[in-house]
């Protein structure tokens, strides 16, 4: 059981080093070995994994998948060293996938959300810009809203028009180019924010009204009423558009652009998939499946190939 033990530790230190996080995988894989060591196992077995993941029967399906997921993961590792071990094969325990719809936001939707933002009513002036550079900032860079406020003065060089992501959801830092137009309204907001702090030294890019860091749970708060105010979520209700529907509309943007303009996506994907900051490019090939817009563009794309060489 000690080398048991010891495995999981080399596992989680192999796959860290790659950039994966991990938060879950340590305490669920130790104490899946303490599950095998109570029931008299020294290897890991699709039996003793499914019963652990199911223990708890008051959760969802998808919480046994996960960690049953991790545990196959763990397996894969293991085998090499002890060939017994047997790997839980995919889909035995199978839910339906509860992913959100995405929304696609139009141009005039996004105009109505950046006036609102800058019409919005606050005792503080400079909250105005500071959402209006957000939410514009997230539509033009598809930056994970963690990533965005999480951007400190340094991580953005206004005389190149590049900002730096660091300490990203895979570990990894990464360079996101900014237009012009960008720039200037970056640079107006750092101009504004400097004032406000009247000399304190700015910890990040964009601060709240306290001169902090912003919240999510205040920008979803605020988000939400911005969308009300402009129609596209029901009064009262919690659901609707997300700030993450953002980035979902410049992965789409993009792929459309390059259909259209007859180049093959397939292959500058991983340049798309590096500048979303995913872990793997199937992450990204996952806009493509789920928009209507984009399967009708790569098929009319596929058809006039197939007429040129028909032809």
């Amino acid at each position: 059981m000690k080398s048991l033990k010891l495995a999981v530790n080399d596992y989680l230190a192999l796959r860290r080093s790659l950039g994966f996080k991990l938060a879950e995988y340590g305490v669920h894989l130790h104490d899946f070995v303490s599950f095998l060591g109570k029931n008299g196992s020294a290897r890991v077995t699709n039996k003793l994994a499914v019963e652990y993941a199911t223990q708890r029967q008051d959760e969802k399906p998808v919480s046994w998948s996960r960690r049953l997921g991790i545990i196959r993961g763990f397996a894969r590792y293991r085998i090499g060293a002890d060939p017994k071990t047997e790997i839980p094969p995919l889909g035995l325990l199978k839910f339906r996938s509860q992913r959100a719809r995405p929304y696609l936001y139009s141009e005039h939707e996004i105009r109505r959300l950046l006036e609102a933002a800058l019409n919005m009513r606050t005792h503080c002036e400079l909250q105005r810009y500071t959402y209006h550079c957000l939410l514009g900032l997230l539509v033009v860079t598809g930056l994970r809203v963690g990533e965005a406020i999480r951007l400190q003065p340094q991580d953005v060089d206004l005389s190149e028009g590049i900002l730096t992501v660091r300490g990203t959801k895979f570990g990894k830092s990464r360079l996101i180019p900014v237009a012009p137009s960008t720039r200037a309204v970056l640079r107006e907001y750092a101009k504004r924010r400097d004032q406000f702090l009247a000399g304190r030294p700015a910890p990040y890019f964009l601060v709240s009204t306290r001169g902090k860091r912003l919240q999510k749970q205040c920008i979803g708060k605020i988000f939400r009423s911005l969308s009300r105010q402009i129609g596209i979520r029901e009064a009262g209700k919690r659901s609707g558009p997300r700030l993450h529907d953002f980035r979902h509309r410049f992965a789409v943007e993009t792929l459309l652009r390059w259909y259209r303009n007859g180049e093959q996506a397939t292959r500058r994907m991983p340049v798309l998939s590096t500048y979303l900051g995913h872990g793997n490019v199937t992450d990204t090939y996952w806009y493509l499946s789920s928009t209507p817009e984009l399967i009708v563009a790569a098929s009319k794309l596929i058809e006039t190939r197939w007429k040129g060489v028909a032809q």
